[in-house]
């Protein structure tokens, strides 16, 4: 990933938590007992506090002895409140000799830090390496208390400054990362303090944390501060008092259901190029959001390029929105509001210290919008501050107060250690040698539905496709991996799903969490993910994944790293590392969130982020009738297309990520695939991917988006004109399709109509990007 560096009580434990809802009505499995609820006994201990833990790190340079779950308890945390606990949980951090500072990325290294319930007194920043999810009690949350002497950027921190100004990781390669399941509390601390920093990328989350800090006037508290980075996906967290409820720079960010109560300001926004905010709640504050104002200059100083927010309650705060300066005339920062419900707010944007531009009150903001707007094949702007025509959004994707479908990474936490079947305890080696095809089918074929399938830490090696049925559970270890390889996967004339996700016309629950899927080298006939199942009626959402992600090549266990396959190509045929990502098929439907489709662009395990030539014929391709959901995507480098959607219908997307592959146009796509008809966009010869391409598809909103395209023949002095590539977004003409503050970066047009360039990027400089605030159809 290349980067220019440039608020009253906790919420209802169950809407944090997104406890499994499920009906023996859709289960699609033959199991004879399905598993409709939890056992677990009132006031017993999470579950992965007590299930076997038997995940092994399989390439690692010691499997054997390398511990990949790690209980703090055992490591001499106490949790009593009164014991300093740093160097008890630092040493459960670190056991294993992991990667931090001088090392840049791996995968070889995986670590799960569990918390049992209990108070953890903090003292200075827990150094949080690389490849590492922090899990509390889901439910009892554990509290992360900082000690009234507590010194340091973060009681959590995943960069750590050095001296100079250095850090352990690259802001924008810093993958791979979850915390989840606390309460992390600086109330004790008399001067500045901040829950956690958060610089970080891709594959990320911070998921079910409520921070409490103080409410006295002239408090530096802070929830999360975040300066850098290019992410990445946060939900489902409260902020409780302090100055600022949490500080956002970060190339992009996806944000769902975030609560502020009686902070200062609840979100002060230092730079971006865009970020999507689903579902923020804001009480008793002074300030919703602060935006720090940038450049209209693609040279000038990079501001807050653009914000899309949607679905917003904000009661009894003076000001929702406010700009740091002027904002009328032309476009210094873009902004999209839809939805937005206002009690007692006085100022709906305004300037500080200045004007007001919307004015609040008690009020619902349907669509407002401020930045340049554009219709149909015009490519000139109209620069609007004020409404906008209302946006469309299919009923099917709305839940029952109107709102975009919102819902929570399922964690189980009314289950007991029994309500679980780990795939290695029943046959399955996750030893990254072995073919576990045989064991995998054996376990989903006997328990799904029955049982909540673990796939313990580890590399499951496939041969052909594995079916997971409608009514599966699928939870994974520090993103257990299922790698498919070998001849079936190889014939890209006859491409093959490694994982079938229900079959074709399929029905039912499937929930996914935390696992990646991927190949094994070559593999130019493989679909990682083949989705057939749609959910049952009336429940939506049932059928999703969840911090799940496809990371394709790059890594020790693919087979397609530097060594086979260098920036030369001299890798030829052996590196081709699928023929499709993800594909939504046309039965389907899907709840998509936090899921990141990588095909990598450098090794993450040979050091030095050496770059690769590897060859993917595509992203993402949508298919389905919906109702989809796709919240905090990506698709990266993929040769004719990241996301592709043809005769797709009822979508919401927010926020979508794109890269274009690092050595086009040379070839230029298809080029080095074959293509395949019945998959590839029919307008190609654009001389690089597309990002987004369109066809026959209706009723699909794409609220946030940001594709970039940084390199040219794997030079990036294409950017000093801002004509790294041509053309990025394609729609037919054909299409009823609606973006929402849609950000590109060095690309000529950045959006066309049956391939031909309508809107010039030159009309939109919005700092290092060009934002483009609405186009519609109509």
């Amino acid at each position: 990933m290349f980067h220019r560096i440039l608020c009253n009580a906790m919420v209802v434990a169950g809407a944090l938590l997104g406890l499994l809802a499920t009906t023996a009505s859709g289960l699609g499995s033959t199991c004879s007992t399905p598993l409709t609820h939890g056992s677990a006994a009132p006031g017993a201990p999470f579950w992965m506090e007590n299930i076997q833990h038997q995940g092994i790190a399989a390439f690692n340079s010691n499997p054997s002895s390398y511990p990949v779950f790690r209980n703090v308890m055992n490591y001499g945390a106490k949790g009593d409140g009164s014991t300093d606990d740093t160097a008890a949980i630092q040493s459960a951090i670190n056991a294993g000799g992991r990667c931090g500072q001088g090392c840049q990325s791996t995968t070889t290294q995986p670590a799960l830090v569990y918390f049992p319930p209990g108070t953890y007194k903090i003292s200075s920043p827990l150094i949080t390496l690389y490849q590492t999810q922090l899990i509390g009690d889901a439910t009892t949350l554990p509290t992360l208390l900082a000690a009234p002497n507590f010194s340091g950027i973060g009681l959590i921190d995943v960069d750590p400054y050095l001296a100079g100004g250095a850090q352990y990781y690259t802001n924008q390669n810093n993958f791979f990362r979850s915390v989840r399941n606390f309460v992390i509390d600086l109330r004790q601390v008399s001067g500045s303090a901040t829950g956690i920093h958060w610089q970080v990328s891709q594959a990320t989350s911070l998921i079910n944390i409520v921070f409490e800090m103080s409410t006295a006037a002239g408090n530096q508290h802070q929830g999360i501060f975040m300066e850098n980075g290019s992410g990445g996906f946060l939900g489902d967290l409260v902020f409780n008092g302090g100055n600022i409820g949490a500080t956002f720079g970060n190339q992009q960010f996806t944000v769902r259901n975030v609560t502020f109560n009686n902070a200062n300001t609840a979100i002060n926004a230092i730079w971006n190029w865009g970020w999507t905010f689903q579902r923020i709640t804001i009480n008793n504050c002074q300030v919703g959001f602060s935006l720090t104002q940038g450049s209209t200059s693609n040279t000038g100083a990079q501001g807050v390029g653009a914000e899309a927010i949607i679905d917003a309650v904000v009661s009894n705060t003076p000001t929702f929105i406010e700009s740091s300066g002027p904002s009328g005339g032309h476009l210094q920062g873009s902004i999209v509001l839809n939805n937005i419900q206002l009690t007692n707010v006085p100022v709906a944007v305004g300037v500080a210290g200045g004007a007001t531009v919307l004015a609040g009150g008690t009020t619902t903001i349907n669509s407002w919008a401020q930045g340049n707007v554009y219709h149909g094949t015009s490519g000139s702007p109209t620069f609007t501050q004020g409404n906008i025509g209302a946006i469309n959004k299919p009923g099917v994707l709305l839940d029952g107060t109107g709102r975009i479908v919102s819902k929570s990474h399922p964690q189980y936490s009314g289950y007991a250690p029994g309500d679980f079947v780990s795939v290695r305890s029943q046959g399955a080696k996750g030893d990254g040698h072995t073919d576990d095809t045989q064991a995998i089918k054996n376990v989903l074929a006997q328990y799904a539905g029955c049982k909540i399938i673990f796939f313990d830490a580890g590399t499951y090696i496939v041969s052909s496709t594995i079916t997971i049925p409608a009514g599966t559970q699928i939870v994974g270890e520090v993103w257990s991996q299922v790698v498919g390889t070998g001849s079936a996967f190889q014939d890209n004339n006859n491409p093959q799903p490694v994982i079938q996700v229900g079959t074709a016309g399929s029905t039912g629950i499937v929930e996914i969490t935390d696992m990646i899927f991927t190949t094994r080298g070559p593999a130019a006939g493989a679909i990682i993910v083949e989705w057939n199942v749609h959910d049952p009626s009336g429940q939506q959402a049932a059928a999703g994944a969840w911090d799940t992600h496809l990371i394709i090549g790059g890594t020790a266990q693919s087979g397609l790293q530097v060594a086979q396959c260098p920036t030369s190509g001299a890798g030829g045929n052996n590196c081709f590392a699928d023929f499709l990502g993800l594909h939504l098929t046309s039965g389907s439907s899907a709840y998509i969130e936090g899921m990141w489709v990588w095909l990598a662009d450098h090794d993450l395990d040979t050091g030095g982020s050496q770059q690769l030539s590897l060859w993917s014929n595509g992203g993402i391709l949508s298919e389905s009738q919906g109702p989809v959901w796709l919240i905090g995507t990506a698709a990266e480098h993929h040769i004719n297309y990241q996301y592709f959607l043809n005769n797709a219908a009822n979508h919401y997307i927010g926020l979508a990520q794109t890269e274009t592959p690092y050595f086009q146009p040379n070839p230029g796509p298809p080029g080095p695939f074959v293509t395949n008809t019945n998959f590839d966009p029919s307008q190609l010869g654009n001389g690089n991917a597309w990002a987004f391409t369109v066809q026959n598809s209706q009723n699909i909103l794409v609220f946030g988006a940001g594709f970039y395209s940084f390199f040219n023949s794997y030079a990036t002095s294409c950017q000093n004109s801002q004509n790294c590539q041509n053309q990025i977004v394609n729609v037919d003409s054909g299409s009823s399709v609606a973006f929402y503050s849609l950000t590109t970066v060095d690309t000529t047009f950045s959006l066309s109509q049956n391939a031909q360039g309508v809107i010039n990027r030159s009309n939109n400089p919005n700092g290092f990007a060009d934002t483009i605030t609405a186009w519609t159809r109509n």
